[in-house]
């Protein structure tokens, strides 16, 4: 097959360390298999900085403009407060491992300006993976990243393994995901869930995917590139809350006789669990590998803690945020690994589990069989693109 020229729109931005590993593994798949890959650098104000307000006086707005706000301050806070060091070094990942380069794209006329240059030019668009389907408070849904916008290129158009982070979307958003979902030539998301919320709207059939991280498998060249790390630690990755979580990893702790480390996270609203570290994104997944038991409430933790074969927990999030698990409920089912999943705070299950070992073999089984899932499928579209 020809080298062709890819390019991927998803959350390649953020300063979080699944969303910059579900993006390195889309691109460095792409780049192994032979073809040109990059990211479309657009990065929209309203994802973590907030955006702008609107209707300051309506009702309806209320919300929408509380987020902003929120999101807004947290930005200001992060910039005055956060950690400099991790922001140059998630900075450092995007240009050195992600290779994110050219101006930032705020909107969508800054997209389409850019499609009709030369440098905007590819043979195929990919818009995944991570939570691009799930309506933001400010933004909704958003076309760009249904690749709902004008193509001068006219490139095939293709989703890998986008969510809706959630097990059901608003039946108000079903005539804009109708309209955005029809212009897209090769269909997959990343969760059952998202199969039948496809189906549902558009009587299409969407291909059930691997996540990117899993597509790729193999992590050793950022293992290889990481700054040197510490071992025998119970790493502890939260996401959105330390409750219940915090619990299980003291436990663990205990248990294994060995010290909680958490990455440094800007959004942290919790008291730290453990000794807090700086690692890099490189640094991240060789903490993972070098640890004697990884606990988290995370996608991407979960994900990175079974490539690399360490002992895990996940813990559910609880209350109003236990909608998010779906994902990672999805993810263990497929690997028969369910009982990996604890509730927030439920002790007496953790202890139980983490004296049970993980038949890897099995797994590995079972994992391979979703990468080929993932391969076939990118394979096809790369074939029938003219």
């Amino acid at each position: 097959m020809t080298s062709k020229r890819i390019g991927i729109l998803t959350y390649h931005f953020s300063e979080n360390f699944g969303a910059l590993m579900q993006a390195y593994g889309l691109r460095q798949w792409l780049i192994e298999q032979g073809h040109q890959a990059e990211f479309v650098n657009y990065h929209p104000r309203y994802v973590e900085e907030g955006g702008d307000f609107e209707r300051l006086l309506s009702p309806s707005a209320f919300r929408r403009n509380l987020k902003v706000a929120y999101l807004r301050l947290s930005t200001l806070q992060r910039r005055l407060f956060g950690s400099r060091l991790q922001a140059e070094q998630f900075e450092n990942f995007r240009r050195d491992a992600l290779g994110v380069a050219g101006p930032r794209l705020f909107t969508q006329a800054d997209v389409e300006a850019f499609f009709a240059t030369q440098a905007g030019s590819f043979d195929m668009l990919v818009c995944g993976s991570d939570q691009i389907w799930n309506p933001s408070s400010q933004k909704g849904l958003d076309p760009v990243y249904f690749l709902a916008m004008r193509d001068a290129a006219k490139a095939r158009h293709v989703s890998y393994a986008p969510s809706f982070g959630k097990g059901s979307l608003d039946p108000a958003f079903d005539n804009e995901v109708r309209r955005f979902v029809s212009g897209i030539d090769g269909l997959s998301v990343r969760e059952e869930s998202g199969v039948e919320i496809v189906e549902r709207i558009t009587a299409r059939k969407a291909e059930c995917v691997p996540d990117p991280a899993i597509l790729l498998g193999d992590f050793s060249k950022l293992i290889q590139r990481a700054e040197p790390v510490g071992q025998g630690h119970v790493f502890c990755y939260a996401l959105r809350t330390g409750d219940g979580i915090r619990q299980v990893a003291e436990m663990i702790s205990q248990e294994k006789a060995a010290p909680v480390v958490s990455p440094y996270n800007t959004h942290r609203r919790w008291r730290e669990i453990g000794e807090t570290v700086f690692p890099s994104p490189s640094g991240w997944v060789a903490m993972i590998d070098r640890s004697t038991f990884v606990v988290t409430n995370s996608f991407h933790g979960t994900v990175l803690a079974i490539l690399q074969n360490k002992p895990f927990l996940t813990v559910g999030l609880p209350g109003a945020k236990s909608g998010l698990n779906e994902r990672v409920r999805n993810l263990l089912r497929q690997l028969d690994l369910s009982d990996r999943f604890v509730e927030a705070g439920d002790l007496e299950t953790a202890r139980l589990r983490i004296r049970e070992d993980i038949d890897w073999r099995k797994t590995s089984t079972r994992l391979a069989e979703m990468q080929q899932q993932g391969r076939s499928f990118l394979a096809n579209q790369l074939e029938s693109i003219s």
